[in-house]
């Protein structure tokens, strides 16, 4: 995992958008340019990291509660 995993989404998120209006500002060199890009997709898969790891987390509850539910009504059934 990256370094830049131990902060939140939302920081990640908000640094990211910080740094797309740098970007968008212009008045930057090119290798001031392609290290703030850089820096950028770091966050962007840090967000992405934390997106997927909420996915799989929702559907393990999902999954969770249909099971749950098929066997609650397997049980209602007497026959």
């Amino acid at each position: 995992m990256t370094e830049n995993r131990r902060i939140s989404y939302e920081q990640a998120r908000d640094q990211l958008v910080e740094l797309v209006k740098r970007l968008e500002a212009g008045g930057l060199t090119l290798e001031q340019s392609l290290e703030l890009w850089e820096h950028g997709e770091q966050l962007a898969a840090v967000c992405e990291e934390w997106l997927e790891g909420a996915r799989a987390k929702l559907a393990a509850v999902v999954s969770k509660q249909a099971a749950d539910s098929a066997a609650s009504e397997d049980q209602a059934r007497p026959f």
